[in-house]
């Protein structure tokens, strides 16, 4: 796996792609800004880069396509933005690449017509990730077209500060249905002794995700993509979650449902990660 060292990373925090914001690959003006800032539509991924490099960069890239066509009627230009992000990925080092797609040309009056793709890229520090597992608290929620990795966050960010406020670190969310199905800024999966169980719901498909999902069934372990109700939680045995900034972290409890730490389980998800070639920017 391609890594910086510690030193590298700390040299290069003060590295001039860590304060740039372009759009269309160029320096991001203050109407562009002041755009994003008021305008709240639009959608982005965001990928943790090492050495120039990313897991699912494909995935990522086919994200961005399919979110810009449903929103904006248009095609996205993929081999464009991947020159634009290259700009800030470098070739070393570690760091946490964005790429937001917006239009200058949407109206929000008609919001039905196409409107021209804009795309903002700005990089920041490898994030520093607590490792301590989670304690989280199951909340009704359900977001906006669920599918999409959509700018309207404040929903997400609300829920987590409930769960805060109810003394958990996070939420993770129930359908009108009742059943669970994405948490905050993650998704969640479950180990029951035998296979690891996948929510079936509306929710994001997460890249890490995806990537354990793929590297999971190349290694041959058994998973399973199904309903998970609520009242199913305790015959879980462990619990983890899942998203850019931590491929894996463990679950502590959900409500009262306390899971097991799982060495064996941690290393067959490193495992299927590992097995995810990291692809140049």
């Amino acid at each position: 796996m391609p890594a910086g060292s510690a030193t590298s990373d700390n040299r290069r925090m003060g590295d001039e792609r860590f304060q740039r914001i372009e759009v269309n690959g160029e320096p991001a003006g203050l109407g562009d800004l002041r755009l994003l800032a008021v305008q709240n539509y639009g959608h982005f991924t965001s990928m943790q880069v090492r050495d120039g490099r990313v897991q699912g960069l494909d995935l990522h890239l086919d994200r961005l396509r399919r979110a810009t066509l449903e929103l904006f009627d248009r095609e996205l230009d993929l081999d464009a933005v991947r020159g634009w992000m290259r700009r800030l990925a470098g070739d070393e080092g570690a760091l946490s690449l964005r790429v937001n797609v917006f239009s200058r040309g949407f109206d929000r009056d008609r919001p039905s017509r196409p409107a021209v793709p804009d795309v903002l890229v700005s990089a920041a520090p490898a994030r520093a990730v607590d490792p301590a597992p989670l304690r989280v608290r199951v909340q009704r929620y359900e977001r906006d077209a669920p599918h999409i990795k959509h700018v309207g966050t404040f929903g997400l960010f609300h829920q987590r500060r409930l769960a805060q406020q109810h003394g958990f670190d996070d939420a993770l969310f129930v359908t009108a249905g009742g059943a669970i199905s994405e948490g905050s800024v993650w998704n969640v999966g479950f180990f029951d002794g035998e296979r690891i169980v996948w929510p079936e719901a509306p929710m994001l498909r997460g890249i890490s995700m995806q990537l354990l999902q793929d590297g999971l069934r190349r290694s041959g372990v058994p998973t399973e993509i199904r309903r998970i109700e609520r009242a199913e939680l305790p015959g879980f045995r462990s619990a983890f979650f899942t998203n850019s900034a931590r491929a894996m972290q463990p679950i502590a409890c959900i409500d009262g449902v306390e899971f097991a730490a799982d060495a064996a389980l941690r290393e067959r998800l490193e495992a299927a990660l590992a097995l995810q070639a990291w692809q140049p920017v």
